[in-house]
């Protein structure tokens, strides 16, 4: 099977021949320091653990550098519609016509990326920004419904020429919304002015018969995952969680096949020794291979503090835990 095929089957309770192993992408200044350590030169991290290519692809949903100012009345609302235009072809990725027309793009799994999350989207890069939304939550709600609903409009639009152009396996809507101890807005507010922006772009992927919709959490987003699942959701993919929070395991067994899940292995613990590496993969994976719907993956970028030999480690008990053989 290739990485699509692991994938679609995979996600669907499948019999894959087995699971994908995917990684979230090893930055230039982790293969830097890993080859001082003794990767060896010329091959990639891929083709050194049989990891499955996926093809990620993300249009650009940021408004239009010419927009300066986030709406904080009305009359910056046509601001932020003229700078949400779906037909600016930079839009979409670069080498998207020959990525389209490519013989090979279907032999890796497609994600597309279709909403950066309730704040990002209002433009919250910094507390300033955060303070003022809060406000406007509260005070003019109406207005913020209004920027989502433009929002929506344009991320719909842009993400019907994507799906028109190629079949994604599976949707990500990414929400950084939250911090250890919870969402930073009740899963009531969640609903109220997050679903604006979603549901237009639910529907389409409906529409177009994408099957994974993965809702993308940072952090303690439990609470929201209802919500989530009420919308249409069927896939969570945990990021960045703390010990203790966002238990996998759990989940499963509240919410059952209703809910695959991506990711579930502490990333922190990869800095650790062997014996604390090998506790958290057979004590998370295992049970979760075997009930199906599920991708073993750590739960966060590979930092340059992670040593060499624990990623040699990690990735050979993985493969041994898959196959059975450990």
């Amino acid at each position: 099977m290739n990485s699509r095929q692991r994938f679609r089957e995979t996600m669907s309770f499948g019999q894959p021949d087995r699971v994908p192993f995917f990684e979230e992408g090893i930055r230039d200044d982790v293969l830097k320091a890993w080859k001082k350590q003794g990767m060896p030169s010329g091959v990639s991290v891929e083709e050194l653990f049989s990891i499955d290519r996926r093809a990620d692809i993300q249009p650009e949903l940021e408004p239009h550098p010419d927009l300066t100012k986030w709406p904080t009345e009305r009359s910056d609302l046509a601001a932020l519609e003229r700078g949400l235009d779906a037909n600016d072809p930079w839009r979409l990725p670069a080498g998207w016509t020959e990525f389209v027309h490519s013989p090979s793009r279907y032999e890796n799994a497609i994600t597309l990326r279709v909403h950066r999350g309730l704040f990002q989207t209002l433009g919250v890069a910094g507390w300033k920004r955060f303070e003022e939304l809060i406000y406007l939550f509260k005070d003019d709600p109406e207005l913020v419904q209004a920027a989502l609903e433009i929002q929506a409009h344009f991320a719909a639009q842009l993400m019907q020429k994507v799906l028109s152009d190629v079949e994604v396996d599976a949707a990500i809507f990414s929400e950084p919304i939250s911090d250890n101890n919870g969402p930073l807005i009740s899963p009531q507010m969640f609903e109220q002015f997050a679903k604006i922006s979603y549901r237009p772009v639910l529907d389409l992927l409906n529409r177009y018969g994408v099957e994974t919709i993965i809702f993308r959490t940072y952090a303690n987003a439990g609470i929201l995952v209802p919500v989530a699942l009420k919308w249409g959701f069927n896939c969570l993919w945990a990021c960045e969680v703390y010990p203790g929070t966002m238990d996998y395991e759990v989940m499963r067994r509240e919410y059952g096949r209703d809910l695959r899940l991506i990711g579930g292995i502490d990333v922190d613990v990869l800095r650790q020794d062997e014996e604390t590496i090998r506790r958290e993969v057979e004590l998370k994976v295992p049970s979760l291979l075997e009930e199906g719907g599920f991708v073993p993956l750590a739960d966060g970028r590979i930092r340059d503090y992670v040593p060499y030999e624990n990623y040699v480690f990690y990735r050979s008990l993985l493969t041994k835990v898959v196959s059975g053989d450990f």
